[in-house]
């Protein structure tokens, strides 16, 4: 199937048959597409925590509660969710877990070129950080090229899926011990396949015009 096809054809999955699994070997599959999401700078600033059994999923639906819990249903009956973290701050820890990332898949002819990844990277990093004043936001937004990658695999392998921005960030901050790790919540995914009851399957995409959105320079 190809990409436009699938963009037309995927949505926003509003109910899930709970019987039914992703295959593992297919979810693995997504899951090393999501590894591979690019990044600025390649700073992968991110962590995903994953939920694929009802226990799992229960810990995730605590933070959908009040004027959230309509999008529980959605974790509960889904084969796999998927929090997506981003890291509250981008540490010199971080920083060396790349650059020695980078030497092990045999990025640099030379140590001349390490250097100059480092200062490169450190030199974004600090812009971000001091000049910019809003490290944490570009941070974030790597994480949402990732949800962006997901999704479109996801719709790809023909899987269903259902970003969910809607949570009690407080709740499973508490949940995971995020702040313990670092880490602040800032999407979930729920995959798996449609339920017969879901409205949302059958009613038709809506986008704004191409004229409204483009502008040729």
């Amino acid at each position: 199937m190809d990409l436009l096809t699938v963009s037309k054809t995927r949505y926003t999955t509003k109910a899930y048959d709970a019987t039914k699994k992703i295959p593992q070997e297919k979810f693995e599959q997504l899951l090393e597409i999501l590894r591979l999401t690019p990044s600025s700078i390649n700073i992968q600033p991110w962590h995903f925590f994953i939920a694929d059994n009802d226990a799992a999923k229960q810990r995730i639906a605590t933070a959908l509660v009040g004027k959230y819990a309509y999008n529980a249903p959605k974790v509960l009956d889904s084969s796999h969710t998927i929090l997506f973290c981003t890291k509250a701050d981008i540490t010199e820890q971080h920083l060396a877990n790349l650059l020695s990332q980078d030497d092990l898949s045999g990025r640099f002819k030379d140590e001349k070129a390490k250097q100059g990844q480092k200062d490169a990277r450190t030199g974004y990093v600090d812009y971000y950080r001091s000049e910019k004043g809003d490290i944490q936001r570009w941070a974030e937004n790597q994480t949402f090229i990732a949800l962006g990658q997901a999704l479109l695999a996801a719709g790809i392998e023909g899987i269903d899926a259902t970003p969910i921005g809607g949570f009690d960030e407080t709740i499973i901050t508490e949940e995971l011990g995020l702040n313990e790790k670092g880490l602040i919540p800032s999407v979930l995914m729920a995959l798996g396949y449609r339920s017969d009851a879901d409205f949302n399957a059958s009613l038709p995409k809506s986008r704004l015009s191409k004229e409204e959105i483009f502008t040729k320079l």
